[in-house]
């Protein structure tokens, strides 16, 4: 257990390249920007750096309808800037993450050009195409991921292709095995430029049912979300296990795929020695307000279960891998609203929030992933127009909800809880104009707030939420309790308790006690492991044994006088 690879031992964070830094003056960020960061990073205790695509892409999905799996986009920057990002890193011990996105890729790359264009043609069954139904209408009443049905007519082919996301994004045709092994060769490409591992975008998706049927619907559009009628669908773990064998295999890397919908119970077949990945995302603590998938205006916003699902949800995760396997630890990414928004109730004050969350991700076992801006406990955002807004899954979802019923202040409504360009306007790195992101027009509108959250400015706080983090990140990488953090078991404490998230981890002969009170009111607790153990740290000075704060979080040390 004291052998950890790299990857285990160390932070990592996510980059979404187009909000980092602009070099330019182009209002995109670039490859240039993250690397003159690095230093940044390094304070915060980051080893890995996972970069959202920067691959050629008409950006119809900010990137993640790519055009060519083994370029570069110009907004971006060159090769050349790719590979000096990597050799930069790998002095300061930090490795690039790249993200593969192949379940899809854009209408613009050549592959589907090609196949779009006639049935005979080179690469005709490269993606997914059927025939209309009798009436001409869609072969199944599938809604896509964004909105609006899963499948378009191509006029040359006379056939409807599928994309589980937007129209711009096609599915591949995994059963087909020159598909897979272009896809496979694409990988080993960065493998050779030295990448240290990948996130794989949306790979429950990729093996399709043998029967294309229509499903019950869910709500009046009369379809039915797509993630319930292919998600996991039974054979695709043979080719994930065929995707390792190929690429994956005999590399000193880590391999992290985005899995929405597998159960914890079923972790063991995708993670560890027999699974087909190192981590798992999956997302039954970051969906707990879409009891009907990822509708949104069938959400439930923010209420106390979401505490009491948060904790059973994470325990859960943390049983299936306690032997098998590796968590991935995470709260916040690019698809995800802002977690000081998410947790907690409206009122809650943003910076004991932000704290809170930091303290469960850098004190859990497993990998933090730290999502950009996250450190300085930015908040959402809140336009007035939904023509403000450029996530295309917001658009969808908020026509949706109009259709529904919903007024258009509602639909907006939904839309400032749950935009994925809450997550992406440009981080915040100076007082000065724009952030210090961009001299020119940022693509997304920068936070009004940034002078009082940014680098420059809580880098000189003691209490910051930035200052906090990395004082989090010191205990979990050169602290006196790193070991427990990195190895320690996992241990649930107050499951009862509807307020407070709590949890020991042991290891040789010392227990860490994580305690975070999720309310904005006092919380009394009663915990005799306590009684012998001084505290560690505190998110709000003051702190006393029994009692948290509204949003309080603290650790506690124990000496146990046992080995293992």
């Amino acid at each position: 257990m004291n052998k950890l690879k790299w990857w285990q031992k160390t932070n990592v964070y996510q980059v979404y390249p187009k909000s980092f830094l602009d070099t330019t003056g182009s209002g995109t960020g670039d490859i240039k920007g993250i690397t003159a960061k690095l230093d940044y990073l390094k304070t915060l205790g980051v080893g890995a750096i996972w970069l959202t695509p920067v691959y050629p892409s008409p950006m119809v999905d900010n990137g993640y309808d790519i055009a060519d799996f083994t370029g570069i986009d110009p907004s971006y920057g060159t090769m050349a800037d790719m590979e000096k990002l990597i050799a930069e890193g790998r002095k300061r011990d930090i490795r690039m993450v790249m993200d593969l996105v192949y379940n899809h890729s854009s209408d613009k790359h050549p592959w589907f050009i090609d196949s779009a264009s006639s049935r005979e043609s080179e690469h005709s069954d490269w993606y997914i195409w059927r025939d209309a139904k009798p009436d001409g209408s869609a072969p199944t009443n599938w809604r896509s991921i964004f909105g609006g049905s899963a499948w378009t007519w191509c006029e040359a082919r006379q056939q409807y292709y599928l994309h589980t996301f937007a129209e711009a994004q096609p599915d591949l045709n995994w059963e087909n095995p020159a598909v897979r092994q272009a896809l496979y060769d694409a990988a080993n490409f960065w493998l050779d430029k030295g990448v240290g591992g990948f996130r794989i975008d949306a790979i429950v998706y990729i093996k399709k049912p043998a029967v294309f049927a229509d499903g019950k619907p869910d709500s009046d559009d009369g379809m039915v979300n797509i993630h319930s009628m292919i998600a996991n669908t039974p054979g695709i773990l043979d080719y994930l296990h065929e995707f390792k064998e190929k690429v994956f295999k005999g590399h000193d890397i880590f391999t992290v795929a985005e899995a929405n919908g597998v159960a914890p119970e079923d972790l063991d077949k995708w993670v560890g020695e027999k699974g087909a990945f190192d981590m798992l995302f999956e997302f039954s603590h970051v969906n707990l307000e879409f009891p009907d998938g990822e509708l949104w205006s069938h959400a439930t916003g923010y209420t106390p279960k979401v505490i009491t699902g948060l904790k059973q949800a994470l325990t859960a995760s943390q049983q299936a891998t306690a032997k098998n396997g590796w968590y991935p630890v995470f709260f916040e990414n690019h698809d995800q609203p802002r977690c000081t928004a998410h947790y907690f109730p409206a009122d809650a004050d943003k910076k004991l929030a932000a704290k809170a969350i930091a303290t469960v991700l850098l004190t859990m076992r497993g990998t933090p992933f730290i999502y950009e801006g996250q450190e300085l406990g930015l908040d959402n955002v809140a336009w007035n127009n939904i023509n403000d807004y450029n996530d295309i899954s917001s658009k969808g979802q908020y026509f949706l909800a109009l259709e529904e019923g919903r007024s258009p202040a509602e639909a907006m409504e939904l839309v400032h809880r749950y935009s994925r360009d809450n997550a992406r306007t440009p981080m915040q790195w100076t007082k000065e104009k724009n952030a210090g992101f961009s001299t020119g027009k940022p693509w997304l509108p920068v936070h009004e707030d940034y002078a009082r959250q940014c680098v420059e400015s809580e880098a000189q706080e003691a209490d910051s939420v930035l200052s906090y983090y990395r004082q989090l990140a010191a205990l979990r990488q050169t602290g006196e309790v790193a070991g427990v953090l990195q190895q320690g078991t996992y241990t649930e404490l107050l499951r009862e308790n509807p307020a407070i998230l709590a949890f020991m981890r042991h290891f040789g002969n010392r227990e860490v006690y994580t305690l975070v009170n999720f309310t904005g009111r006092e919380q009394a607790y009663v915990l005799p492991e306590l009684q012998e153990a001084r505290l560690l740290l505190e998110s709000v000075p003051g702190s006393r044994k029994g009692m948290l704060r509204p949003y309080e979080a603290v650790l506690y040390i124990k000496e146990t006088g046992e080995g293992l």
